[in-house]
């Protein structure tokens, strides 16, 4: 069996694919060849794909916000209190198909659940994977462009942001298949035996799936 290689001596993303992949550690690849290393592991999966074509994804560069100049008050000039209900309007107003996801400062919150509702009239409204990835880019993004009506073209499949990393539930779904095998049931800590095995089937390169017969490959190791 052929152990994970080092990244530096991978030669095509078809070969990175092989492999499993924890987030910190493409984190750490991208950064490493300065590459955009924020977003889930489908995100920073797609930056090193391009990487491998042959395109740089950059980080983007931060807005600098410039700080406000000091107002001047005149001497017997009384200062004009600031409009703080202007300012909460976004986050606290009816939201509506057009209303910013940033600049409302949304929240999986009943609120927006019910606005949801509203919209698709579903009674008990669920957000789906997809809607939960999309949000945590815009937020991590800051795109002020995206809308309450671009959420909702998510949930219908109309749009695609951001999908949610389906490959990080490899992990569960190999030990819950793994503990459910009778033939595991002589292992005193079958989570234990379960590590130890996802570690040898995680750094190689083959399916990332439990299957009994890695029990009697790998006996020796568990």
């Amino acid at each position: 069996m052929n152990a994970r290689p080092q990244f530096k001596d991978i030669s095509s993303y078809e070969e990175f694919s092989k492999y499993y992949w924890y987030r910190e550690e493409l984190k750490k690849i991208c950064k490493a060849l300065g590459l955009d290393s924020g977003g889930m592991k489908a995100e920073l999966n797609r930056v090193i794909e391009e990487y491998f074509k042959g395109n740089r994804i950059v980080p983007k560069p931060r807005k600098t916000a410039e700080r406000p100049k000091s107002a001047v008050v005149r001497p017997g000039a009384a200062s004009k209190p600031k409009n703080r209900a202007a300012v909460s309007n976004a986050a606290s107003g009816q939201l509506t198909l057009n209303t910013g996801l940033v600049a409302c400062g949304f929240k999986f919150s009943q609120r927006a659940r019910d606005f949801f509702s509203s919209q698709t009239g579903i009674k008990n409204f669920k957000f789906n994977a997809d809607m939960v990835a999309t949000v945590k880019k815009v937020k991590e993004t800051g795109d002020e462009s995206f809308t309450l009506g671009d959420l909702l073209d998510v949930y219908y499949g109309k749009k695609t942001y951001a999908r949610y990393d389906k490959v990080s539930l490899q992990w569960n779904k190999f030990v819950q298949d793994f503990c459910a095998d009778p033939a595991t049931a002589a292992f005193p800590n079958k989570l234990k035996s379960a590590a130890a095995l996802w570690k040898i089937v995680r750094d190689s390169a083959r399916p990332k799936v439990y299957a009994r017969e890695l029990l009697e490959e790998f006996k020796e190791e568990l």
